[in-house]
């Protein structure tokens, strides 16, 4: 098929799957090939993208670490750079020919765009349910650590709040009405003039960390839309200091989709 081909590609394309016989991969070079057997070389394997660090991969879901400024899904304004558009094209390849089923991009929690921290997705729906199902049970401990203006006096606490949000601005706040928002919080560490915070979400309600901390006196470092200073000393004024973080309780129970051939 391609005499000009090196040793070197061949094993490089067999390494990388990108060789079918009759639409099963084989990664041998020694393999036996059937009279008539059809086969085919595909496209290279798509790169994972720069902009994002891989934690986790597997058939049935990824883990990735967003970095701050990056959306999680698209807005009106904003549909391409964000971490599902980026991911889609490396999860979703193209599908052999006789696969009736593909790996998809599937959304299973969100993180603000000035948050950075873990962010899971699904590649099949069945996962993508067990995996919510596990958020909204609690069986995933879904935890922060922020760095916030001032010096937080207790040593521990927990936020109880209502968050309202503006159905035209989509901005939030604490304040009467809207849904109850629980947070508990730990000092990991006391500075000159800010604090360590270790927080840990009984709630998921959009927006409610940088909400309770600003309405407790407190806002996170660089966070000026929920009243931090322009001049805090040593904080850039573009990134927000708070970084997301989880651990599930239990082992996941989840059960995908099967693929047919």
């Amino acid at each position: 098929m391609f005499p000009d081909a090196s040793r070197t590609a061949a094993r490089g394309w067999l390494a990388a799957g990108r060789v079918q016989v009759d639409g099963v991969v084989v990664r041998r070079g020694d393999a036996e090939i059937p009279d008539g057997a059809r086969v085919t070389l595909g496209a290279p394997a798509p790169r994972f993208p720069s902009a994002l660090r891989l934690v986790h991969e597997d058939d049935d879901l990824i883990v990735v670490d967003k970095p701050a400024g990056l959306l999680t899904i698209g807005t009106e304004r904003e549909r391409e750079r964000t971490v599902y558009r980026l991911l889609f094209d490396y999860v979703r390849p193209t599908p052999s020919p006789s696969a009736r089923t593909a790996p998809r991009l599937l959304i299973v929690h969100r993180l603000d765009r000035e948050t950075s921290g873990l962010l899971v997705f699904a590649k099949w729906p069945a996962v993508k349910h067990a995996l919510q199902a596990q958020f909204a049970a609690r069986a995933v401990e879904r935890g922060y650590v922020a760095v916030v203006e001032g010096r937080v006096r207790d040593d521990a606490g927990t936020l109880r709040d209502r968050i309202v949000e503006d159905p035209t601005t989509l901005r939030v706040r604490t304040g009467r009405g809207g849904r109850e928002a629980i947070t508990d919080y730990r000092v990991r560490e006391r500075r000159a003039r800010s604090t360590v915070l270790e927080l840990r979400l009984r709630t998921g309600r959009r927006g409610q960390i940088r909400a309770q901390l600003a309405a407790l006196g407190h806002p996170i470092v660089g966070d000026r839309a929920f009243g931090a200073p322009r001049g805090t000393r040593g904080a850039p004024l573009f990134r927000v200091f708070v970084v997301a973080r989880f651990r599930a309780r239990t082992k996941p129970g989840h059960r995908r989709e099967p693929r047919r051939s």
